[in-house]
Formats: structure tokens, sequence, C-alpha cells
């Protein structure tokens, strides 16, 4: 008789949502709306919350915004979801002083991507994340897009990484599924999905969870997909998943940044969101009744 494989203990969570940023009318930094948005995730399903990712518009947030949206965020959900603070810059020095500042914000660990623009050799990465690793006591969720930043984690570096024990966790954004097994088979590491089509393929084979875009407008369906499959029911959590895969598609890839069909979504909904800030620009009248078509045929078919 085989015996189980001893489960792991998800260091931030499964169901992990990469927030946006409510701002008001004028483009400042809507608090109220954050903390009212932040206590509903929790509601309904998601047990982290990562704040100033890419979803957050980390890049035209200042400092003090990205530690006062922490601040008003653990005052929200108190000890109800872990938050992780998108702490990524292309510069290591600013990156360490900002992983000290969402420490003492009250953040329970920090999404750092891999430097961007400057496209680093693989060594310097590694050096990067070393660095932010031991800025703080905080663990750290190293944040793999190569799409974004120019420039791939290799799975190689990642293994060098999983070493430090201050590196626990890994959001993958790589559409490299294959090395993400592997990665799974030979570290402890926790692996997050960070591409809402991988939900339930990369948990399937052992993954952690997902940090999801999406999970801002379904975090109850797709906390129900990971539950189902938890249960042993995979017939079902297949079938949800699919069912989300419209509303995913539209969100994610339909030719606007995530962080736009998101606020328009959420917009529709009634729920905080307010304008992007420049460069982004706001999703046109279609785009949006389109995405709200979606998301009340997502809700007549669960």
């Amino acid at each position: 008789m085989t015996t189980p494989a001893p489960t792991r203990i998800p260091p931030f969570g499964r169901t992990l949502c990469a927030t946006i940023t409510p701002f008001t009318a004028s483009g400042a930094l809507d608090l109220d709306g954050a903390r009212q948005l932040a206590a509903h995730l929790v509601d309904n399903g998601c047990d982290g919350l990562v704040l100033s990712g890419t979803t957050g518009e980390s890049p035209t947030t200042t400092d003090a915004e990205k530690s006062a949206l922490i601040a008003a965020v653990r005052e929200a959900v108190a000890d109800r979801a872990s938050i992780i603070a998108g702490i990524g810059t292309p510069d290591t020095r600013h990156t360490a002083d900002l992983a000290r500042e969402a420490e003492k914000a009250g953040a329970d660990g920090l999404l750092v991507v891999s430097p961007y623009y400057s496209c680093p050799p693989q060594d310097a990465i590694e050096a990067h994340f070393r660095e932010i690793a031991e800025a703080t006591g905080l663990p750290l969720m190293v944040y793999d897009i190569p799409a974004r930043t120019g420039t791939r984690i290799e799975p190689e570096t990642i293994l060098r990484l999983a070493e430090h024990p201050g590196i626990v966790a890994v959001k993958d954004c790589s559409h490299d599924f294959l090395a993400a097994q592997k990665i799974l088979a030979r570290t402890d590491l926790a692996y997050y999905a960070g591409c809402d089509e991988h939900n339930l393929a990369l948990y399937a084979v052992g993954g952690t969870g997902y940090v999801s875009t999406v999970a801002n407008v379904i975090p109850n369906h797709l906390r129900a997909v990971l539950d189902a499959f938890d249960a042993g029911d995979t017939t079902q959590a297949a079938r949800l998943q699919q069912q989300a895969t419209p509303l995913i598609e539209a969100v994610m890839s339909a030719g606007l940044p995530g962080t736009v069909t998101t606020k328009a979504l959420l917009t529709a909904l009634h729920l905080p969101a307010g304008p992007v800030r420049a460069p982004l620009r706001p999703a046109d009248r279609k785009t949006a009744d389109v995405l709200l078509s979606l998301y009340r045929d997502l809700l007549t078919r669960t």
C-alpha cells in the first residue's frame, strides 16, 4: 500500500486575489473603497489578497500609497486573510526599501517580480531575489512573468532560489507548464497559478492554488473549482473551470490589460474600482457590456 505524500501547508492560503487598486473619480487612492472590496473578497472565498501587483497598477502608485493600502486592507480583514505586498521594481535598493515598508505596514508576505527593463542575466536576478529575501523577516513569493518584464526567471534559477529559507513560493505566469511540474517535483516551493486558465491544471499536479485577477469578480466560483477537486469530484472541478473560461478569456485575453477589463466589470457590478491611471485607458462601453453579459451568463449556469 502506498503511503500518501504529506500535504504541503500553503504559506499564504490557496485562493488569492490579485486585487485592483480602487481610485476615486479624480484618480486619488480610495482607501474606503479598498477596505470595502477587501472585505467583500474575503467574505466570498479569498483567503489571501495580493496588493500592488500587476492588476493593482503598481507602476503608477507611489510608495506612500502602497503602504497606506496595506494598512487599510489589514484593518478591513484583520487576520481573516493573508496580505501579500507587491513590491517589485527595476531597482534592487528601492525594492528592499519597499519590502521594509510593507513589513511595517502589516503585510504577511512579499510578491517580488524580476527586475524589468534592464533585462539582467540570471546570476543578477538570483542575487536580486536573495537580497530582497534578506531585507525583512517576511516570506517571499517569486513572480515570474516574462511577457511583462522581458526576462524569464529560468527554472534552474528558481531551483537555486528554493534553497533560501525566506523564498517560499512562486507566482507562475511563464506559460511553461512543464517547467512548473519539474520544479514542483524537486522543491517544496508553493506554486500558484498566475494565469487563470491554469488554475485547475496546476492545482491538479501539485500546485498550491492561484493568484487570480478574475477572482476580483467571481471569487466564489474560482474557489469552488479547487473545493470540488479537494472533495474528489474532479468532473465537477473541470466543469466549473470550463464554465469560467469565456469570462477568463474576456478579462485576460481580449486585447486589453486585465486591470482595465476588471475595473470595467467591477464598476458595472457597483463594487469599488474607479478609473485606471494613465497611461492605461478605460474600457469602452461595448467592452463593458460584453463583460457584464458573460458574467451574467456564468451566474445562470452555476
